[in-house]
C-alpha cells in the first residue's frame, strides 16, 4: 500500500518558517522549542516511513484584500497579479531545487514519471532507495497572469490549478460567492487544452457546478470536507460530492480537527482519528462506493499537530487510517483506493490523455 496526500503546502510553509523539507517534523519540532509556531507534521523522512509516495504540493499565495490570509501568509501575500506570479514562481523554483539537490525527491510530469517513482516502493527496496513524487498544485490561479500565461507554468511543472481560494480572478470562492468569470471559463478551456487537473477545492458552489458542466478534463476536490461535519461554504454539500463522484472526481479527506467537527477549537482536546473515517463513511455512503475519496492533509496549512487528530504527529502516521478502515470492515482495495489508489487514478489519467 501506499499514501497519496492530495495536499501539503510544503513549499509556502519552508519559505515561511525556514524548515527543509528534507528534515523530519520531529527535529523541527526540536529546533522551535519555545518559539510561537504551530508544530510541525511534514518532513520528507517521516513521509517515507509511512509510505507516502505521491504528495501534491501547492503553490499558494495570499490575496492582501483577505485579513485572515495575510495574518496567515508570512509575507506571502499579493495586492495584484504580478505579486501573486513572483510569489508563486518563488515557491516553483523551491520545489526545482528538491527535485535537483534531493535524490529521494521527484517532479511529476508525465506519466513515465508516475512509473519511476512506483518502482521504487516494490517489495524489497530498501528505505533509502524509495523515491516521493511531488505533483505542482497551484491554490488560487491569480498567479496565472492571463490564460494564455498557464503555458509557462505547465512548462514549469504545474499539473493541477484550483481557480480560487477566496475571490479571484478566475471565480468566485470561499467566503466569496459567485460563479466563473470571462477569464475564468477561458482559463478553464486553456487548462483543458494542455490536460490539467482541475481543483474544485474552495470554488464558491455558483463556481463549482459551473465548472462540472464546463469542464472537461479530470476534476478532483484536493481538500474538501462534507458539510455534514463543517456546514460551511468552504467544504462541499451532499448534491456537490454526488455531482463530482458523477464525474469520476475524488476529493481528498482534510485532517484538520476544525473543519472534521466545526465546533472544535484550538486549545481544547485534540479529536479521535475515528471521526477522519467518519468522513470517509459519509463519501462512501453518497457515492455508493469507496472510489471517489483520498486524502487531502492539508498538513502545516496554516495549523499544525494540536490541530490534527490525537493518533497523528506527522505525515508518517497517515496509515493509522488505514487500520481503522480495516477495523471497521472495508476490503483491502477499497482500503488501498482510498489511501492512494482513488488519486493515484486520476493523475495518471491527466498524463496520459
Amino acid at each position: 500500500m501506499i499514501i497519496v496526500d492530495a495536499h501539503q503546502d510544503i513549499a509556502w510553509v519552508s519559505i515561511k518558517t525556514g524548515r527543509d523539507y528534507r528534515i523530519s517534523a520531529l527535529k523541527h519540532r526540536q529546533n522551535e522549542v519555545g518559539q510561537n509556531t504551530s508544530a510541525a507534521t511534514i518532513g520528507l523522512p517521516d513521509s517515507l516511513l509511512g509510505r507516502v509516495a505521491f504528495i501534491f504540493a501547492t503553490l499558494f499565495a495570499a490575496p492582501a484584500k483577505n485579513s485572515r490570509a495575510v495574518q496567515l501568509s508570512g509575507g506571502m501575500a499579493y495586492r495584484d497579479a504580478k505579486e501573486a506570479y513572483t510569489i508563486a514562481m518563488r515557491q516553483v523554483d523551491y520545489y526545482q531545487r528538491l527535485n535537483d539537490e534531493e535524490e529521494r525527491i521527484h517532479l511529476i510530469r508525465s506519466a513515465e514519471d508516475i512509473d519511476i517513482v512506483l518502482e521504487t516502493w516494490q517489495d524489497g527496496t530498501e528505505l533509502h532507495q524509495r523515491k516521493q513524487g511531488l505533483v505542482i498544485l497551484m491554490e488560487g490561479a491569480d498567479p496565472i497572469l492571463e490564460p494564455k500565461q498557464f503555458e509557462e507554468w505547465y512548462e514549469r511543472g504545474v499539473r493541477i490549478v484550483g481557480t480560487a481560494w477566496g475571490e479571484t480572478r478566475y471565480s468566485g470562492g470561499t467566503g466569496a460567492p459567485g460563479g466563473l468569470s470571462f477569464l475564468g471559463n477561458d482559463l478553464l478551456d486553456v487548462l483543458a487544452g494542455y490536460h490539467a487537473i482541475l481543483d474544485l477545492s474552495h470554488m464558491a458552489e455558483q463556481s463549482f457546478y459551473e465548472a462540472l458542466d464546463r469542464y472537461e478534463g479530470v476534476i478532483i476536490a484536493s481538500h474538501s470536507n462534507p458539510r455534514r461535519f463543517c456546514d460551511t461554504d468552504r467544504h462541499l454539500s451532499d448534491d456537490m460530492i454526488r455531482r463530482l463522484a458523477e464525474r469520476d472526481g475524488v476529493m481528498g479527506v482534510v485532517l484538520y480537527n476544525k473543519f472534521l467537527k466545526r465546533t472544535w477549537s484550538k486549545g481544547t482536546a485534540r479529536l479521535p482519528l475515528s471521526i477522519a473515517a467518519d468522513v470517509i463513511d459519509h463519501v462512501c455512503q453518497i457515492t455508493g462506493s469507496a472510489a471517489h475519496v483520498g486524502i487531502g492533509s492539508d498538513f502545516d496549512g496554516g495549523f499544525g499537530a494540536e490541530s490534527i487528530p490525537e493518533e497523528i504527529e506527522t505525515s508518517g502516521d497517515l496509515l493509522e487510517i488505514a487500520q481503522i478502515l480495516r477495523e471497521r470492515g472495508y476490503e483491502a482495495s477499497d482500503i488501498e483506493a482510498i489511501m492512494g489508489g482513488n488519486m493515484l487514478r486520476k493523475l495518471r489519467e491527466s498524463l496520459t490523455t
